[in-house]
């Protein structure tokens, strides 16, 4: 289902009976509430039932206990229009994905566009056009932040502020252009993040044809906001050149599922020994060559949380409020003003784990029952994760 934004509010909604509320706060993961208050689509409330005004709510949700979790975040996207892709001529990966859990998505460049343009004003043209489109039009009801022109040769200062006046907020991953140097790239850098343009920048050895290797030095020389598949896109940098960056730089270190697993791990746990776990944030890189992750983001939380010895409610944070922190998005973490965007979840049918976090924690991933995105319920039982447990329910004429 894609659906044009214009559509309605969710008016007053009421989430009650929940067994688990994960905060996506990574200082703060767990919440002492029970109950979610929404209006039009922003959270007003949350906390116990008790204490929470339920009057009035057009819809009421019955958690039955399970999990509620901010909607997952992909730090890391490939798309094109609307809910296709000609990397894998794939109709409906958005769609699929928000069945994963996932209300967002960041795009790193529309770079698999048929004869994508790479002349100035082409380039601009395009990501302008491709993040009116997905303002305009959201699969699923997912969040789609498009628009992210590839830097290439001859670009000015002229060019960024131009974008930004169109409402562009993205660079797409620096070194899929023609830009590959660091000297080149740090000076757009610069005149991106002056009119408020966030930039990413590619990490490791060439992911497509026309792209390049972007080594540790060029990294660091760029200063790019977002390190972007620091474990490679899909071919990493040696383990002490990742985890030199993760000392050496103070941003973001993004972490993707088609990337270099041995070298994730070895990242996440830098980022806690560096006591700086806030800078790590998730992606899946897709659609990619090796397709397309609708369970993506689930997965990586599941294999960092197992394989580093990390508590899964903070693994969760890192696809959900450091990823909304650093993007700055009005999502992401369980706040008042905040929109009203989650994941139900609960543990996988069968499952070894007696909880959804401690299943996490040995490697499961769990079981989505619901997807809400602005107050609006977007799928019940997901078709693509294994069947939770448990699953909420919808009551409809609260009184």
């Amino acid at each position: 289902m894609a659906d044009a934004i214009a559509g309605g509010k969710s008016g007053k909604v009421v989430i009650k009976n929940i067994g688990l509320l994960l905060s996506g706060d990574i200082d703060r993961p767990i919440l002492e509430a029970d109950t979610i208050v929404i209006d039009d689509g922003l959270i007003t409330a949350a906390g116990k039932e008790a204490d929470c005004d339920l009057e009035g709510a057009t819809t009421v949700i019955d958690a039955r206990k399970t999990c509620v979790c901010p909607g997952l975040i992909d730090s890391h996207v490939h798309p094109v229009f609307g809910d296709w892709t000609p990397r894998q001529n794939q109709l409906g990966w958005i769609d699929s994905t928000m069945n994963g859990g996932v209300t967002t998505m960041i795009s790193a460049g529309e770079v698999h566009l048929p004869g994508r343009p790479k002349d100035i004003v082409g380039l601009k043209a395009l990501a302008i056009t491709a993040q009116r489109a997905f303002d305009n039009f959201r699969p699923g009801g997912v969040k789609v932040l498009a628009g992210a022109p590839v830097l290439e040769h001859g670009m000015v200062e002229q060019d960024f502020k131009d974008l930004a006046d169109a409402g562009v907020g993205l660079l797409g991953e620096i070194g899929l252009g023609s830009v590959k140097a660091g000297n080149e790239a740090a000076p757009m850098v610069k005149w991106a993040r002056k009119y408020g343009i966030q930039s990413t920048i590619h990490t490791g050895g060439p992911s497509i044809p026309g792209s390049g290797l972007i080594d540790k030095d060029v990294v660091l020389e760029a200063d790019a906001d977002i390190i972007g598949h620091i474990n490679g896109g899909h071919t990493s940098l040696s383990e002490a050149h990742v985890c030199e960056l993760c000392e050496r730089s103070s941003r973001a270190i993004e972490i993707v599922h088609n990337g270099n697993e041995r070298i994730a791990i070895a990242a996440a746990k830098m980022a806690l020994q560096l006591k700086c776990p806030h800078r790590v944030i998730l992606g899946t890189d897709g659609p990619a060559g090796s397709g397309v992750q609708p369970l993506g983001i689930l997965r990586m939380v599941a294999m960092l949380s197992s394989l580093v010895n990390i508590p899964a409610e903070l693994v969760f944070c890192f696809a959900t409020g450091n990823t909304a922190r650093i993007r700055q998005l009005n999502c992401g973490l369980i706040e008042v003003g905040r929109a009203a965007d989650f994941v139900f979840m609960d543990r996988a049918q069968h499952t070894t784990g007696r909880t959804l976090l401690e299943s996490v924690q040995l490697g499961d991933i769990p079981g989505v029952g619901m997807v809400m995105i602005d107050g609006i319920v977007r799928c019940g039982r997901s078709r693509n994760t294994p069947p939770a447990t448990e699953i909420p329910i919808v009551v409809h004429g609260a009184h």
